[in-house]
C-alpha cells in the first residue's frame, strides 16, 4: 500500500507525533483518528501514524480509505506484515514517523479504544512544555459519562501485589500507602507510570533509554518503560485536564465484556518479565508469593460470605500455570 508523506520543512519544528497501533479494531481506529481532528485537539502540524498491525482483515484498507475521505492530511497508515505487539507496533510507528517527518517534540501514544475530548492533546503538551523536567505524562481516562479510569499508578512491590488481589478493607487501609492505583488529585501530579492508552514522552527520554521494550507483547511495557525512565532522572505525571474517553478494553478483548474474558498467557508473561529484568529472580519469587497469598485470602473471604467470583475464569489455575516455580518451560 502506498503512503503519502511529506517531511516535515526544517524552517518549523515538528511538535508531536500521535502513534494509534491497530489490531483488527479499524472503525474504532477510525473514531479516534476523527476525534484527533477536531480543531484545537493538536497542535498546528502534530502527524499521526496509524500502525496497522498485520491484523490479516481489510483493517489497513478501511483506515486508509477514512484517511483520503475525511482529508486527515497529517494522517498517514502504516501497515505491518507481522503482529508484533504492542511495543513493536508503536516503535514502527515511532521509527517511520522520524525517518518521514524528522525528530518531534513529543511522542504520544495512544490507543484505537480512545476518544480524544476537544482540546486534549494540546493540553498535554502545553503542560510538557511548562515542565522541563517532566520525561511522560499521561491523561486522565474516563468513561463516556465522564466517569474516571484507573490510569496513574505506583510501580509493582511485594506489598502491593498482595494488596491488589486481597480486596479486604483493612488490609487495603494498613497498604494504602503502596495501593497500585492511588487517589489522583484534580491537579496534575507525579506518580510512577502512567496508563499506555495516551502517553506522551519527550523525544530526549527515547534516545536516552532507548525504545519500548519488544520483548513484552502486551502489558507492562509501559511500566517498564516508564520505569527505565525515573532510573534515568526523568518524572512521570498525571496530568487530569487531558481528558481521554477509553472505551475499556476494546481494543484487547480482556475486559470488554461484563464479565472479564480469561487472563491471556502473555499478561502472566509481560508480568514475570518486568519482576526479573527490573529486580531479578528472588524478587520475582517473592512477588508470585504475595500474589499467591493475596489471591487466596480473597477467595477465602469469598466463600465465607456465600459469594462468587467476578474476576477472569480460572485465573489461580493460570497464574500457577504460567508464573513462578510452576511456569511450564
Amino acid at each position: 500500500m502506498d503512503i503519502e508523506t511529506t517531511p516535515q520543512d526544517g524552517a518549523s519544528r515538528l511538535k508531536l507525533v500521535v502513534v494509534i497501533v491497530n489490531y483488527r479494531t479499524a472503525d474504532l481506529t477510525i473514531d479516534c483518528l476523527a476525534s484527533l481532528s477536531v480543531p484545537g485537539t493538536v497542535p498546528d502540524g502534530t502527524r499521526i501514524i496509524a500502525v496497522e498491525g498485520g491484523s490479516g482483515d481489510r483493517s489497513a484498507e478501511l483506515i486508509s480509505a477514512a484517511i483520503r475521505e475525511n482529508r486527515w492530511t497529517n494522517a498517514v497508515c502504516l501497515p505491518l506484515e507481522t503482529n508484533g505487539g504492542f511495543a513493536y507496533g508503536n516503535n514502527r510507528g515511532i521509527e517511520y514517523a522520524m525517518a518521514n517527518f524528522g525528530r518531534p517534540d513529543y511522542v504520544l501514544l495512544l490507543n484505537p479504544d480512545t476518544i480524544a475530548r476537544p482540546g486534549s492533546i494540546a493540553r498535554l503538551v502545553e503542560f510538557m512544555d511548562g515542565k522541563p523536567d517532566a520525561g511522560i505524562a499521561g491523561s486522565r481516562l474516563e468513561h463516556p459519562d465522564g466517569k474516571g479510569q484507573a490510569c496513574a499508578f505506583r510501580f509493582p512491590s511485594l506489598a502491593n501485589e498482595f494488596e491488589s488481589e486481597a480486596k479486604l478493607g483493612p488490609v487495603t487501609r494498613l497498604l494504602g500507602r503502596w495501593r497500585v492505583a492511588p487517589d489522583m488529585p484534580r491537579e496534575p501530579s507525579t506518580i510512577d507510570w502512567v496508563s499506555g492508552a495516551s502517553l506522551m514522552f519527550r523525544t530526549e527520554v527515547l534516545e536516552q533509554i532507548g525504545m519500548l521494550d519488544e520483548g513484552y507483547f502486551l502489558y507492562y511495557e509501559e511500566v517498564d518503560f516508564c520505569m527505565r525512565a525515573a532510573r534515568a532522572g526523568w518524572s512521570c505525571w498525571h496530568v487530569p485536564q487531558s481528558r481521554i474517553i477509553h472505551l475499556v478494553g476494546q481494543s484487547t478483548g480482556v475486559t470488554r465484556h461484563v464479565k472479564p474474558s480469561r487472563r491471556p498467557a502473555y499478561w502472566f508473561e509481560s508480568r514475570r518479565r518486568y519482576h526479573l529484568k527490573h529486580h531479578g529472580a528472588l524478587y520475582s519469587a517473592l512477588a508470585d508469593l504475595s500474589w499467591l497469598c493475596g489471591h487466596l485470602a480473597w477467595r477465602i473471604r469469598l466463600f465465607a460470605e456465600g459469594k462468587t467470583s467476578s474476576g477472569p475464569p480460572h485465573l489461580l489455575l493460570d497464574f500457577i500455570r504460567h508464573s513462578g516455580p510452576f511456569r511450564r518451560v
